[in-house]
Protein backbone atom coordinates (compact mmCIF):
# COMPACT_ATOMS: atom_id res chain seq x y z
CA UNK A 1 0.00 0.00 0.00
CA UNK A 2 1.42 3.47 -1.06
CA UNK A 3 2.73 5.48 2.28
CA UNK A 4 0.65 8.17 1.04
CA UNK A 5 -2.68 6.26 1.01
CA UNK A 6 -1.47 5.47 4.58
CA UNK A 7 -0.79 8.67 5.65
CA UNK A 8 -4.10 9.81 4.38
CA UNK A 9 -6.22 7.22 6.26
CA UNK A 10 -3.65 7.71 9.42
CA UNK A 11 -4.39 11.75 8.89
CA UNK A 12 -8.51 11.14 8.71
CA UNK A 13 -8.05 8.76 11.75
CA UNK A 14 -6.61 10.87 14.12
CA UNK A 15 -9.75 13.58 14.54
CA UNK A 16 -11.97 10.54 14.30
CA UNK A 17 -10.53 9.10 17.31
CA UNK A 18 -10.64 12.15 19.39
CA UNK A 19 -13.78 12.56 18.43
CA UNK A 20 -15.45 10.81 21.04
CA UNK A 21 -18.60 10.53 22.36
CA UNK A 22 -21.41 12.02 20.01
CA UNK A 23 -23.35 15.08 20.59
CA UNK A 24 -26.28 15.52 19.21
CA UNK A 25 -29.58 18.03 19.10
CA UNK A 26 -29.80 18.85 22.97
CA UNK A 27 -29.85 15.26 23.69
CA UNK A 28 -26.84 15.60 26.68
CA UNK A 29 -23.79 12.74 26.01
CA UNK A 30 -20.90 13.07 27.67
CA UNK A 31 -19.84 15.50 30.49
CA UNK A 32 -17.40 17.84 29.97
CA UNK A 33 -14.32 17.25 32.52
CA UNK A 34 -11.11 15.42 32.42
CA UNK A 35 -11.00 12.13 30.25
CA UNK A 36 -8.63 9.29 29.25
CA UNK A 37 -9.29 8.19 25.93
CA UNK A 38 -7.42 5.50 24.05
CA UNK A 39 -8.02 5.64 20.26
CA UNK A 40 -7.10 2.62 18.21
CA UNK A 41 -6.02 2.62 13.74
CA UNK A 42 -6.17 -0.26 11.78
CA UNK A 43 -5.30 0.82 8.59
CA UNK A 44 -2.43 -0.96 6.53
CA UNK A 45 -0.58 -0.55 10.24
CA UNK A 46 -2.33 -0.70 13.77
CA UNK A 47 -1.76 2.03 16.13
CA UNK A 48 -2.96 2.54 19.69
CA UNK A 49 -2.28 5.64 21.58
CA UNK A 50 -3.55 6.85 24.67
CA UNK A 51 -3.58 10.36 26.59
CA UNK A 52 -5.75 12.22 28.91
CA UNK A 53 -7.39 15.39 27.76
CA UNK A 54 -9.40 18.16 28.82
CA UNK A 55 -13.15 19.05 27.38
CA UNK A 56 -14.33 22.15 28.63
CA UNK A 57 -18.22 23.19 28.48
CA UNK A 58 -17.96 24.91 25.21
CA UNK A 59 -16.01 21.81 23.50
CA UNK A 60 -18.27 19.52 24.27
CA UNK A 61 -19.71 19.61 20.58
CA UNK A 62 -16.54 20.14 18.90
CA UNK A 63 -14.59 17.06 20.53
CA UNK A 64 -18.01 14.80 20.23
CA UNK A 65 -18.72 15.61 15.86
CA UNK A 66 -16.45 13.49 14.12
CA UNK A 67 -13.53 14.53 12.17
CA UNK A 68 -14.38 17.84 11.42
CA UNK A 69 -11.29 19.85 11.15
CA UNK A 70 -9.09 22.25 9.27
CA UNK A 71 -8.15 19.61 7.05
CA UNK A 72 -11.88 17.63 6.59
CA UNK A 73 -15.66 18.91 6.79
CA UNK A 74 -18.05 15.97 7.43
CA UNK A 75 -21.45 15.41 6.93
CA UNK A 76 -22.96 12.91 8.15
CA UNK A 77 -26.93 11.61 6.67
CA UNK A 78 -27.38 10.02 10.10
CA UNK A 79 -26.86 11.35 12.72
CA UNK A 80 -28.17 9.60 15.89
CA UNK A 81 -27.63 10.12 19.41
CA UNK A 82 -29.98 8.03 21.58
CA UNK A 83 -31.02 6.43 24.47
CA UNK A 84 -26.72 5.62 25.21
CA UNK A 85 -26.63 4.50 21.37
CA UNK A 86 -24.43 5.91 18.40
CA UNK A 87 -25.10 5.97 14.78
CA UNK A 88 -23.14 7.57 11.91
CA UNK A 89 -23.30 7.44 8.45
CA UNK A 90 -21.59 9.93 5.81
CA UNK A 91 -19.17 11.67 3.92
CA UNK A 92 -15.89 13.51 4.72
CA UNK A 93 -14.09 15.72 2.18
CA UNK A 94 -10.62 17.24 2.46
CA UNK A 95 -10.06 20.73 0.54
CA UNK A 96 -9.24 18.98 -2.62
CA UNK A 97 -12.28 17.54 -2.78
CA UNK A 98 -11.47 13.78 -1.82
CA UNK A 99 -14.82 11.97 -0.24
CA UNK A 100 -14.73 9.65 2.36
CA UNK A 101 -17.18 7.73 3.73
CA UNK A 102 -17.46 6.70 7.37
CA UNK A 103 -20.37 4.77 9.37
CA UNK A 104 -19.46 4.46 13.29
CA UNK A 105 -21.15 2.83 16.00
CA UNK A 106 -21.25 2.67 19.84
CA UNK A 107 -22.28 3.44 22.96
CA UNK A 108 -21.89 6.39 25.61
CA UNK A 109 -23.04 7.53 28.83
CA UNK A 110 -21.75 10.88 30.62
CA UNK A 111 -18.67 9.46 31.92
CA UNK A 112 -18.29 6.53 29.37
CA UNK A 113 -17.55 6.34 25.46
CA UNK A 114 -17.29 3.46 22.99
CA UNK A 115 -17.54 4.08 19.27
CA UNK A 116 -15.92 1.87 16.14
CA UNK A 117 -15.58 3.56 12.91
CA UNK A 118 -15.36 2.24 9.25
CA UNK A 119 -13.62 4.33 6.68
CA UNK A 120 -13.96 3.57 2.92
CA UNK A 121 -12.46 5.48 -0.17
CA UNK A 122 -10.67 5.12 -3.30
CA UNK A 123 -6.76 6.21 -3.67
CA UNK A 124 -5.57 5.87 -7.42
CA UNK A 125 -8.66 3.89 -8.40
CA UNK A 126 -7.74 1.00 -5.21
CA UNK A 127 -9.99 0.61 -2.75
CA UNK A 128 -9.08 1.51 0.82
CA UNK A 129 -10.09 1.48 3.96
CA UNK A 130 -9.94 1.37 8.13
CA UNK A 131 -11.38 0.90 11.65
CA UNK A 132 -10.82 3.09 13.90
CA UNK A 133 -11.81 2.65 17.80
CA UNK A 134 -12.06 5.09 20.76
CA UNK A 135 -12.69 4.09 24.00
CA UNK A 136 -12.93 6.75 26.54
CA UNK A 137 -13.85 7.44 30.61
CA UNK A 138 -14.17 10.62 31.85
CA UNK A 139 -11.62 10.56 35.15
CA UNK A 140 -12.46 13.97 36.68
CA UNK A 141 -14.24 17.15 37.01
CA UNK A 142 -11.63 19.48 36.91
CA UNK A 143 -8.55 19.51 34.47
CA UNK A 144 -4.84 19.60 35.59
CA UNK A 145 -3.65 23.40 34.58
CA UNK A 146 -1.39 21.57 31.81
CA UNK A 147 -4.05 19.67 30.43
CA UNK A 148 -4.15 19.00 26.81
CA UNK A 149 -7.42 20.57 25.46
CA UNK A 150 -10.37 18.98 23.11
Amino acid sequence: MPRKSTLLLIALAAPVLMSGPAFAQEQQTILPGYWDVTNKVQAVVVKTTREQRCVKPAEVAKFTMGPSNHHYACVYSTKIFKDGKITLKGQCANKKGAQVEIAATGSYSPTTFNMVADVDTTYAGLPLGGRFSTDARRIGDVCPPDAKGG
